[in-house]
């Protein structure tokens, strides 16, 4: 049994989130057939789309935050002329001055508050007016279409990662969401369209091909504001030369450095400006709907450079909008792309320093599927490398904040306890740093400062909701005969029952995949 609670582990582990406490059964079910137990999820390919009420689309999104754009601007515009006339300060020392900053508004107070007053100046706690005069009613405020469109949209991707039975194919989603990655800290639209970009660009191709992928994140609004298209003008363009502006090339080097050959792929700056000028033109359409429903993904032919491209040796010379896409489909393709994404791939899942064997033969099946990601995901279920290697990754914050729900069977039904542990814990959901994604190593999540926030959440999980569990009850169904002899006589030497549910959220069973 200990063999099989080992394999079981490893299954939940490194490839899902964890067990599940309750009466779910994942490790018995995990221990009897591991690796069948895994691919199991992938021949569901619907399991992986994920539909909620009041998820709406990338337009229906787009809309929302124009019309909340132009409600708070109408908001403002009413309460700034209902403002009664501003009157000159009692000190004529002091100057009128308007639209104060704050550090300004701070200064003229003190300076109002030093000076003396008259000796027959009425005082403002003497002042007993007859008729209290009637308050203004503040101006109504938008609902925040845009925060609560982002807490729905973590809503249900927790719930599905909490509830789903063994979590492999919402780990794929989570993989391939930080490789493609935008930030919602980018603005308004970044925010709300977060959740959707997921839903729309990744999760129909994670057991699909890569390159659909590719063309389906590259021409999502959300990839395009966040790494500014829509700003590139080709020079040569019809509004290139009417707004005397140029490229952008934000998105053309992240898709060759970070997306497709990876650092150090073959390609020089001059390919960085190429794809720039074959992508130019991609775009969405605005709150005005001039070149479509506002909010959708267009292609703007008065934007694009005309002519043909060389790329990486290439010359393409299609016109307008299927230019870009021939060059992605190649990119996708590409030699050094079939060496960069296996490698990518294996260090997730298995190793920071990822087997060179399993990534030859990862890379082997990229290139012979064309890009088939099923495919890529059942080779690595099927390697053995996958299976004996040691549990040494640390998981990371979200991985560790679902797992621990899991375990304790708690279905969230608010994102906020989520959403501000991540923010603590240095992984905000989908708001990286940067466009290379949050980091996936050791070192990045186990800083000392790290884990002893991590032991800080597991203690308020413990002073919560110890009372009523027996931990050692949890332990048999996170890892059951795979617990480690230390772990065990941990928690049964535990002070009180919250600090031994603390201990076990902090235990390697818990912690490693």
């Amino acid at each position: 049994m200990a063999r099989d609670s080992q394999a079981a582990l490893v299954a939940l582990n490194r490839f899902g989130f964890g067990a599940r406490g309750g009466a779910s059964g994942d490790l018995v079910n995990a221990s009897s057939d591991p690796r069948g137990f895994v691919k199991a999820e992938l021949s569901r390919a619907n399991g992986v789309l994920l539909e909620a009420p009041g998820l709406q689309s990338t337009p229906q999104l787009g809309q929302a935050v124009f019309a909340y754009q132009d409600q708070v601007k109408q908001a403002r515009e009413a309460a700034k002329a209902a403002a009664p006339a501003e009157t000159p300060p009692a000190d004529q020392n002091v100057p009128l001055r308007r639209n104060l900053s704050l550090n300004a508004a701070a200064e003229i107070t003190g300076q109002m508050a030093d000076a003396k007053p008259a000796e027959n100046t009425v005082r403002p706690e003497a002042m007993q007016p007859n008729v209290a005069p009637p308050a203004a009613k503040p101006a109504p405020q938008p609902l925040n279409v845009i925060q609560k469109t982002f807490r729905a949209e973590a809503l249900a991707r927790l719930q599905r990662a909490t509830l789903v039975e063994c979590g492999f194919t919402e780990r794929l989603v989570a993989f391939w969401s930080n490789h493609f990655c935008i930030s919602a800290s980018k603005g308004e639209l970044a925010r709300i369209w977060a959740g959707a970009f997921e839903r729309e660009a990744i999760r129909p191709h994670v057991l699909g091909r890569f390159a659909d992928m590719l063309r389906a994140v590259e021409q999502h609004p959300a990839m395009l504001f966040f790494l500014d298209n829509q700003q590139s003008l080709g020079p040569d363009s019809r509004a290139g030369q009417n707004r005397k502006r140029g490229l952008n090339e934000n998105l053309a080097r992240e898709i060759l450095e970070l997306h497709t050959l990876g650092v150090g792929g073959g390609y020089t700056q001059g390919d960085v400006t190429s794809l720039a000028r074959i992508i130019t033109g991609w775009t969405f359409a605005g709150r005005q709907g001039q070149l479509g429903v506002p909010g959708s993904f267009v292609f703007n032919t008065n934007a694009h450079q005309p002519g043909p491209q060389v790329l990486l040796g290439k010359t393409y010379d299609q016109a307008g909008l299927a230019q870009g896409e021939v060059a992605l489909a190649d990119l996708a393709r590409h030699p050094s792309t079939a060496s960069f994404i296996p490698t990518k791939f294996v260090r997730h899942f298995v190793a920071d320093e990822p087997p060179p064997a399993l990534v030859a033969r990862l890379r082997d099946v990229f290139v012979k599927t064309d890009g088939d990601l099923k495919a890529l995901a059942t080779a690595l279920v099927d390697s053995e490398e996958a299976w004996k290697a040691p549990l040494t990754k640390l998981r990371s914050p979200y991985d560790f904040l679902v797992a621990s729900g899991r375990l304790l069977a708690r279905v969230p039904e608010d994102p906020g306890a989520y959403l501000n542990n991540l923010n603590l814990l240095g992984q905000p959901l989908w708001s990286p740093p940067g466009p290379n994604g949050f980091p996936d190593s050791n070192a990045a999540w186990g800083a000392p400062e790290g884990i002893k926030l991590r032991l800080d959440i597991a203690a308020q999980i413990g002073a919560r909701l110890g009372n009523n569990i027996d931990p050692l009850d949890l332990l048999q169904f996170a890892a059951a005969g795979a617990a480690s002899a230390e772990t065990r006589r941990t928690i049964e030497r535990a002070e009180s029952r919250q600090q031994a549910l603390a201990l076990l959220l902090m235990s390697p069973e818990m912690q490693r995949r």
